[in-house]
């Protein structure tokens, strides 16, 4: 099952989201989106890490997130 949340900052959005992988363990997936032109969306690589729960994994996802906005954004 995947568990996806949606978070709005400043001008993008964020679609977090985590995707089970092997022995219980979760993967990060983020794809951010600006809300005004262009808004072309990305997909933004998260380090995979040791997330044992859904929660961790999207953390993850947004933490890396608000990192890559205040870099590149």
């Amino acid at each position: 099952m995947d568990n996806t949340r949606v978070f709005k900052w400043q001008n993008y959005e964020l679609l977090c989201s985590a995707k089970p992988v092997d022995a219980g363990r979760f993967a990060p997936n983020l794809i951010i989106s600006k809300q005004v032109w262009p808004t072309r969306p990305r997909e933004i690589a998260v380090p995979r890490g040791q997330h044992t729960t859904e929660d961790t994994a999207i953390d993850a996802a947004y933490t890396e997130g608000l990192a890559w906005i205040r870099n590149y954004g």
